[in-house]
């Protein structure tokens, strides 16, 4: 099941209250000390390269396709750096979805 038919199938039940979503986003630093950030389409930020899970996949699937998907580059290795939740992560897109 692919990704985008999975939350709108979920978008549908629920509408735009918030929904918990699990996702992976990958830090990437060169060998100049540079970091990789990327500048989102919906929103105009810039932001780490990452994404959501799909169903049956585990975080280091969830942040290599991710960062494949969106800057064409394949990890070698994957480190886990951290797990973050909380309040503060709440986000609104700016089409109204909440997670």
């Amino acid at each position: 099941m692919k990704i985008l038919n999975y939350i709108k199938e979920l978008r549908e039940l629920v509408g735009i209250r918030p929904k918990i979503m699990a996702g992976a986003c990958v830090i990437l630093i060169d060998e100049k000390g540079r970091l990789l950030l990327q500048q989102r389409t919906d929103n105009g930020l810039w932001g780490l390269p990452g994404g959501s899970m799909e169903p049956g996949e585990n975080m280091k699937e969830v942040a290599s396709r991710e960062l494949f998907e969106e800057v064409g580059l394949e990890a070698e290795e994957l480190e886990l750096l951290d797990i973050f939740s909380g309040p503060e992560l709440y986000y609104r897109y700016p089409h109204g979805d909440e997670v």
